[in-house]
């Protein structure tokens, strides 16, 4: 059982330290450890993060089309349509990318051991 990468492994939606254990048991419910390796998966939390991400990134990517959608010479029906097919796009986009996020997410903060900063850490570290 080798090391792999925390973000390839993540984007199969596997496991970052076999790369072989699914990281899921639902569409976004964790595993409480891998399935393979028996890796604890309950110190890890991403919190909003994946959300935000993908989020910001679809957005970026659809802003435009939305902006110019209401200015284009196209009829009101065409331009209904056309945004309904958009929204669907866009919420599409989310949910197929929310689990690939939250899973590269996971594995970075399992690899890297990150905790949660509290404030006796700020104030030991002065």
């Amino acid at each position: 059982m080798a090391n792999t990468s925390p973000i390839l492994s993540g984007l199969r939606l596997r496991c970052g330290k076999c790369g072989e254990g699914k990281l899921f048991s639902g569409y976004l419910k964790l595993n409480t450890e891998c399935p393979v390796c028996k890796r604890d998966m309950t110190s890890a939390d991403t919190a909003d993060g994946p959300a935000f991400f993908v989020g910001f990134g679809v957005l970026i990517l659809l802003a435009p089309f939305l902006f110019l959608l209401p200015m284009s010479p196209l009829p009101a029906v065409a331009k209904i349509l056309s945004f309904v097919v958009l929204c669907v796009v866009l919420i599409g986009l989310c949910m197929l990318l929310l689990p690939v996020a939250k899973a590269v997410l996971l594995n970075l903060q399992l690899h890297h051991n990150a905790e949660e900063v509290t404030a006796a850490d700020i104030k030991n570290r002065r």
